[in-house]
């Protein structure tokens, strides 16, 4: 995201706060899924104009809508945004962190689902083709993940399968994860081992995670037997490879040159 999109998602998200009103966040993946069928409404939406006219267009858009879901959208759209593209991915993130105020595992959960997307092709052709209809697609996840996952996060899996907007399911559900994650005060690890962690080895990683990051870390740990041993570790948009495979590589590199 540009400056001026993160400066207005961080002010509406410190908005959004603890509210726990059932519906919002389906409300809100409800309105993004109506921006992503029409640019020119997305457009409309991220174009500055005065602020009460932006909050009749909205209320008068949206009137299906509860009153907070409609003052979450007032607040986001009357807001500078880089451009509509981060208007309409902020009120995705936005409908994240509403489910994530009452739900501490959904970050798990989505992770969860994007392991399963990666590990079968067949899945990830059929949920990101552009030749299914965006309700079929939805039908599919639903089936796919209904009795894996709560309905919180089942809502926001079928609504990045019906609207993809060019990005891979899978990074898109990592996305979802991080921010769920974020909201609840803390940041994702995504952790590749080649055998599981014991406890103590998996307590001292988090510790030294948490200090590089200056914030409390959750480990999300896949196994990749490729790794042959050690770590790799994506913390933000780092990546800290200490795998016995990579090191064999940069040694064939180094023995190669």
């Amino acid at each position: 995201m540009g400056s001026a999109s993160r400066e207005s998602l961080a002010a509406v998200a410190q908005q959004l706060g603890n509210t726990t009103e059932a519906g919002v966040a389906g409300e809100l993946l409800q309105a993004a899924g109506h921006m992503r069928s029409s640019r020119s409404l997305a457009a409309a939406l991220a174009k500055p104009v005065a602020e009460q006219e932006k909050t009749d267009f909205v209320n008068g858009l949206f009137k299906t809508l509860s009153r907070n879901a409609r003052e979450i959208l007032v607040a986001a759209t009357v807001r500078r945004w880089s451009n509509p593209e981060e208007l309409v991915s902020g009120v995705e993130s936005l409908a994240v962190r509403a489910v994530a105020v009452n739900a501490q595992h959904l970050d798990e959960e989505l992770h969860a689902a994007a392991e399963v997307v990666d590990s079968s092709h067949g899945l990830e052709l059929n949920l990101g083709s552009k030749l299914i209809a965006a309700p079929l697609k939805a039908q599919l996840a639903k089936k796919v993940f209904g009795e894996k996952v709560s309905d919180s996060a089942l809502r926001i899996i079928a609504h990045f399968v019906a609207y993809p907007a060019g990005r891979k399911l899978s990074v898109a559900l990592r996305e979802a994860a991080h921010t769920a994650a974020f909201q609840n005060g803390y940041v994702l690890a995504e952790v590749a081992v080649a055998s599981k962690l014991d406890e103590t080895r998996a307590a001292r990683l988090q510790e030294a995670l948490s200090k590089i990051a200056e914030q409390p870390v959750k480990l999300q740990t896949v196994i990749d037997p490729t790794l042959v041993g050690g770590v790799r570790v994506k913390l933000a948009n780092e990546i800290i490879d200490g795998s016995i495979s990579a090191r064999l590589a940069n040694l064939r590199l180094q023995l190669a040159g």
